[in-house]
């Protein structure tokens, strides 16, 4: 029996490693997205800051290995047999629920994973040993650090509002100091701001920082006999004096001819305070569990008492780390920074949320989210209306925005956000959680840096009347997640727990087996999904700014649409041949991601008008009427593909054979002319489009053919109404697909005229 203890020893290791892995692709938002939004400093700059604040606060973090062995349970409550259980547990549930929130894009908490992780593996075992011994329910609390789980959950609820509220007010005091055209500013304006920052993110430094060495217990007679974590947390007022004096005079000194220069400092000096402090206070929650593990059963064998007997009450002691594994662990974490693609999934979604430009937005609204915009911005009305109508004007000013001239290329390199906002972001984050930790007082960091963000996003007005019911959706969805995450942790881990409890070594191993296959699915699933994004057939935004130019960039798009529009109705026809669900509903699908993204070029047309010069303003009427031609080929297809599924999904009727037949035919038909389309926007040989356009009446022939014919068969045979209406909705729908791809040909084909010998027109015969 003593093997299985050493196996789950050697498996809690490799999940340790896994946990790194996956922990650093989530926690990655935490200190690199205002870094990486701001684009003040270069990406490998950021990367290489973030992974020296990582190393230093992973050798630091000894002291936070504590909340794995004492902080949720009382250990003493438990033998070293139920202490392996629930440590098991807890891993097995900590690596898939991190890799699932992950592969979705969201950052969620691992402090808060790995509390209720313990929590309810600790109460499921406490629950079973009190079940076994026949006494009363309530004697679980017994098992359990109550005080300290209080303490974590009413930290969660305080972080999210105070981070947002102290994010937004610190925000917007910054902005009315420096305004949007900060490098104007005197120097001393800008020396005090990069004083008053680096302060605030130095004294987070050494918070989190030196706490967590061995000498900050020792005391030293020229700060009074006092030890440096005593010294740190009762001479606060004096020791960010003396930071903001230090400070403010060196930000003086760093400004020179260059105002910008202090931002960046600060950013750069923020980012490695920030993944020290995510190294220092988050390591535990990835090893802390298997750290603990490996120490009750050094205990245990040294005790010679068998599993089920020895108390564990041996956890209560403090025990240090060996820096060694802490080494390994922050190379591993540095490794991970620089090589996962998901971190950097992870940090789209804030910067995405905190962005003033134009982007693709993530989330869709829902009630709650127009509720509270409606609300905010009747409350910001009635309250902007008290003021003077003088303090209007000057507040007015110091949020108007440059006028930058935008081109459509030019839009994708601007930064989300200025440096400004990027420096608050790291100021703020750093105070709170230096508060935090000075008080003793358990809190996220993700929560924390994340809720600052979207704070100084609505301080600084990137939450627009445009992008404002977006964003706060996704701000819901991200909050709902976190809290989703500690109950599902919960849950999960206490179900879990049970499990191993019952099955002992073999559920173990049938544990581990399929979180190792459900990761390397998620993994598959991943790169599919990766994959899918970079495909060719991906529909490209129009950057030039001339007729001629949007003619050649837009022939790429609608041969991109010509061919999925083949495939797509094609796939729908096989579908209801076949009554094959599974292809139609992929298929239908299909046909909402093209339609999404035509609408995304829709809603970039601000740009492409912006970027046209004052001789090719026409091709905005040309490019305006491709997109709506390509925006009706794409609902024909949408709808056909949605009614064909929805037709197999209800199992109505399969269509008769006639219909099929007839369907292909209209099919083989459209596949031909798509091909012939393709080939002449591939080989930007317009002239062959006249060809196209000559079979134009042929093709419309051919529906209103079909059409008499099922017209003719429900007056004599048709017997299902459902069957009818399908049929008749998939050749109008055809109808309506073939007259917008004629229309956009027959655009495309007069812009192009001017290009065409006359001769070459006469041939094709383009009057139809």
């Amino acid at each position: 029996m003593e093997n299985i203890y050493l196996l789950m020893i050697i498996a809690l290791a490799a999940l340790a490693i896994a946990d790194l892995v996956v922990g650093v692709s989530n926690d990655a938002v935490n200190f690199l997205n205002s870094a990486i939004g701001s684009k003040a400093i270069s990406f490998r700059t950021i990367m290489i800051v973030a992974s020296l604040g990582i190393a230093v606060g992973a050798v630091f973090s000894s002291g936070m290995m504590e909340v794995a062995r004492k902080g949720i349970f009382n250990p003493g409550e438990f033998y070293f047999d139920e202490i392996m259980f629930i440590f098991m547990a807890v891993m097995i549930t900590d690596i898939l629920l991190l890799d699932f929130f992950n592969t979705i894009g969201m950052p969620t908490s691992t402090t808060v994973s790995i509390v209720f992780e313990l929590l309810g593996a600790a109460v499921a075992m406490a629950f079973i040993k009190v079940i076994a011994d026949g006494a009363d329910y309530s004697d679980v609390v017994n098992y359990i650090n109550t005080s300290k789980a209080t303490a974590i959950i009413l930290g969660i609820l305080l972080s999210v509002v105070v981070a947002f509220s102290v994010g937004a007010f610190v925000q917007w005091v910054s902005r009315l100091l420096l305004s949007y055209e900060f490098q104007k500013m005197p120097k001393w304006v800008s020396a005090f701001f990069g004083g008053a920052a680096l302060s605030a993110i130095t004294y987070f430094i050494l918070m989190k920082g030196i706490k967590g060495t061995a000498i900050a217990s020792e005391s030293f007679s020229w700060i009074g006999g006092m030890t440096i974590k005593d010294f740190l947390e009762e001479k606060v007022g004096m020791i960010v004096l003396v930071n903001l004096v230090l400070w403010s005079v060196v930000s003086y000194l760093i400004i020179g001819n260059s105002k910008t220069r202090i931002y960046k400092v600060i950013i750069a000096v923020g980012t490695f305070a920030l993944a020290l402090a995510f190294a220092g206070n988050d390591l535990v929650n990835f090893i802390g569990v298997p750290i603990a593990a490996w120490q009750s059963y050094e205990a245990w064998q040294a005790s010679g008492v068998a599993a089920t007997e020895f108390s564990m009450g041996v956890l209560a002691q403090k025990v240090p780390t060996p820096t060694l594994l802490l080494f390994v662990a922050g190379i591993i974490m540095v490794a991970t920074l620089w090589l996962s693609k998901k971190a950097r999934y992870v940090t789209d979604t804030e910067i995405n949320l905190a962005s003033e430009g134009n982007v693709k937005e993530r989330f869709q609204p829902n009630y709650l989210s127009r509720s509270i915009v409606r609300f905010s911005q009747g409350l910001s009305t009635a309250t902007w209306d008290l003021l003077p109508k003088g303090l209007q004007k000057r507040i007015e000013s110091r949020f108007k925005k440059p006028n930058i001239i935008l081109s459509e290329e030019r839009s994708y390199e601007l930064p989300a956000f200025d440096m400004v906002r990027a420096a608050v972001n790291m100021m703020v984050a750093g105070i709170l959680i230096s508060i935090a930790t000075s008080h003793k007082l358990p809190l996220s960091t993700t929560y924390v840096t994340f809720m600052v963000g979207m704070g100084t996003s609505l301080a600084d007005r990137a939450w627009g009347a445009e992008s404002a019911v977006y964003r706060v959706a996704g701000v819901l969805n991200v909050i709902g997640g976190w809290f989703g995450t500690a109950i599902i942790a919960f849950l999960a881990s206490g179900t879990i727990l049970a499990i191993i409890s019952f099955g002992k070594g073999a559920a173990i191993a049938v544990l581990l087996f399929a979180s190792l296959l459900l990761l390397v699915r998620s993994y598959i699933s991943y790169q599919k999904r990766t994959k899918k994004i970079k495909e060719e057939d991906r529909l490209n935004r129009a950057e030039s700014s001339s007729l001629q130019g949007v003619i050649e960039e837009s022939a790429n798009n609608i041969a991109n649409v010509i061919k999925r529009c083949n495939k797509i109705y094609t796939n729908s026809i096989n579908g209801l041949a076949k009554q094959d669900l599974d292809q139609l509903k992929k298929n239908k699908k299909q046909g909402e991601k093209l339609s999404s993204e035509i609408d995304d070029l829709r809603n970039h047309l601000f740009y492409f008008i912006k970027n046209l010069d004052e001789a090719s303003v026409g091709a905005s009427k040309f490019y305006i009427s491709v997109l709506g031609y390509l925006t009706d080929i794409a609902q024909s297809l949408e709808y056909i593909g949605k009614v064909s599924h929805n037709h197999v999904n209800n199992n109505h009727k399969k269509l008769k054979y006639n219909q099929i037949r007839e369907l292909k035919e209209i099919d083989h038909k459209l596949t031909e002319i798509w091909n012939q389309t393709k080939h002449a926007f591939d080989e930007r040989s317009f002239e062959k489009i006249g060809q196209v356009l000559s079979q134009k009446e042929e093709l419309f022939d051919l529906v209103s053919d079909k059409v008499n014919k099922q017209i003719a068969r429900t007056r004599t045979e048709e017997s299902s109404p459902k069957n009818t209406t399908l049929y008749f909705s998939l050749l109008l729908e055809t109808k309506d697909l073939i007259a917008a791809t004629m229309n956009l040909l027959e655009l495309y084909f007069q812009e192009y005229d001017g290009t065409i010998e006359p001769a070459k027109i006469e041939n094709n015969n383009r009057t139809l």
